[in-house]
Parts: structure tokens; C-alpha cells; sequence
């Protein structure tokens, strides 16, 4: 019964994860902005290293059941 929260969590945190890396890599191929008003690397950057973090963050929820 513990482990309920802990998968919902470790779900939702790997799905924002890679939602947010197919979104960026997606503006990338087609060269559009990834944030409007933002230097383009920077906010690429800021983007891949966010859900990078927020996939491997559910992938460790997911692996301490």
C-alpha cells in the first residue's frame, strides 16, 4: 500500500522528464526557439538539463520499490 504514492510519483516525474526532452529535441530539429526572448543554447541547455533531471529523478523513484 506504501508503494502507491511512490510509483505515482516516480511515473509522473518520468513522463514531465520525457515529454520535456521530446519537446526540446523536437524545437531543435526544427530550428525554432526553444524560449522566446532567450539566447537559444542557454535555454536549450536549461530545457535537456531539466528533464534529463526530472527523468532520471522518476526512474530512481521507480527503482526503490
Amino acid at each position: 500500500m506504501e508503494s502507491g504514492p511512490e510509483i505515482f510519483t516516480g511515473m509522473v516525474f518520468a513522463l514531465f522528464g520525457s515529454a520535456v526532452l521530446a519537446w526540446t529535441g523536437t524545437r531543435l530539429r526544427r530550428r525554432e526557439p526553444v524560449a522566446h526572448g532567450v539566447n537559444p543554447i542557454a535555454s536549450a541547455a536549461l530545457a535537456s538539463v531539466a528533464g534529463t533531471g526530472a527523468l532520471v529523478l522518476g526512474v530512481y523513484c521507480l527503482t526503490c520499490l
